[in-house]
């Protein structure tokens, strides 16, 4: 299937590990412009260098995406480099699973505000794109009540809520919007490697509740969300899909 992505204008945030990598990767190979930020410079300049030997312009810039102004300024930065925006991908977690003060605050700052101001900042130039798209990634924990019950998946709860809003508002603009509710997605240096050999006893729980199995790959979290941005999708607004090899018990309606 051509999913009409050659010539198309992505950013990616949180573009260099795991499933946002995945994500910038597909995009590139199917002939789309993109534009990632992370924290890390090296790992920033090594996945722009990468993306750029796939045969498509890739730009990319080292930020803490907690910073909205600097997030608001690398969007508006990117747009201008790669001469507009079409898909927007706000990837970045911050993981909190502590229900203290600090793990609130975390994941209001990162999962739920750094999704609105990416956005926020796209949406000048998304309203300019002839096939405009948002792909936001949230998780099986936004359904289900799990071990991440406290911060984490109340605020991934939200950006569903969130994506399902804008798509309802933004469809007269052309502009789709949907989310993607990844279950445990396992790569190398990710969070579940280091749960593998640092808490072995929730490793192993948390295994035996994937009936494959097995935890997701980032590639295959990546080709949902590749094809819902893309304008192969282009009748699907307001969608969450599932991607969690049947992890999740609730019927979603």
């Amino acid at each position: 299937m051509d999913l009409g992505l050659n010539g198309r204008k992505a950013l990616v945030t949180g573009g260099t590990k795991g499933i946002g990598r995945s994500i910038a990767d597909l995009l590139a190979r199917e002939g789309a412009a993109v534009a990632v930020c992370a924290r890390n410079a090296e790992e920033v300049a090594a996945t722009v260098g990468y993306l750029s030997s796939l045969g498509v312009q890739a730009t990319g810039r080292a930020l803490d995406v907690g910073d909205g102004a600097a997030l608001a300024q690398w969007v508006g930065d990117a747009a201008a480099e790669l001469g507009g925006l079409d898909i927007v991908i706000p990837n970045v977690s911050a993981l909190a699973i502590s229900s203290d003060d600090a793990g609130w605050k975390a994941g209001f700052e990162i999962d739920m505000m750094h999704t609105v101001h990416t956005v926020e900042a796209a949406m000048p130039h998304l309203e300019q794109s002839s096939a405009g798209s948002i792909v936001i990634i949230s998780s099986v924990s936004g359904r289900e009540i799990d071990f991440a019950a406290g911060p984490y998946g109340a605020f991934k709860a939200a950006l569903i809520h969130y994506a399902q809003g804008l798509a309802f508002a933004l469809a007269p603009k052309n502009i789709r919007a949907n989310s993607v509710s990844p279950g445990n997605t396992y790569f190398a240096g990710g969070v579940w490697e280091k749960i593998e050999h640092g808490m072995p006893d929730l490793f192993a729980r948390a295994l035996a509740l994937n009936p494959t199995g097995r935890m997701a790959k980032p590639e295959e979290v990546a080709r949902a969300a590749v094809f819902l941005a893309s304008p192969a999708a282009s009748f699907i607004t307001g969608t969450n899909l599932l991607v969690d090899g049947a992890l999740t018990r609730g019927v979603q309606y």
